[in-house]
């Protein structure tokens, strides 16, 4: 199945509206106050840092409660490959959701400090 990016990302809003209202009260107001952004595709700069081609998604920015880092000065911000996405789901609108669901957690547990370990167990890996 084919489908554009414009609807790829209005699907993916709702999906990340639906988990931020579904999530913890302690952590729902930090996920809301993430920017997270709809890309088709990690951009040339992203891959000169050595990200592979095909990446879901990333955190970028400092994580939640850490000391601000002149190396990275951009405000925490996640973003989500769509079309990686759509590819990884092989065009498949349920599996598409469900990867969605746990890149964008994924993303989040960045934010909130967990490292891989920490996403591993909660099988956000």
């Amino acid at each position: 199945m084919t489908i554009r990016f414009e609807e790829l990302a209005r699907r993916a809003s709702r999906v990340v509206a639906r988990l931020q209202t579904r999530l913890p009260p302690e952590i729902a107001p930090l996920a809301r106050g993430v920017p997270v952004h709809y890309e088709s595709a990690p951009s040339e700069s992203i891959l000169a840092e050595g990200f592979e081609p095909d990446i879901l998604g990333l955190f970028s920015g400092n994580p939640y409660g850490s000391d601000f880092r002149e190396s990275d000065p951009a405000p925490p911000q996640i973003f989500l490959y769509l079309e990686n996405l759509w590819d990884f789901a092989e065009g498949d609108l349920r599996v598409f959701r469900e990867e969605l669901r746990v890149t964008y957690l994924h993303e989040l547990g960045h934010y909130l400090g967990w490292d891989e370990e920490e996403l591993a167990v909660r099988g956000l890996d």
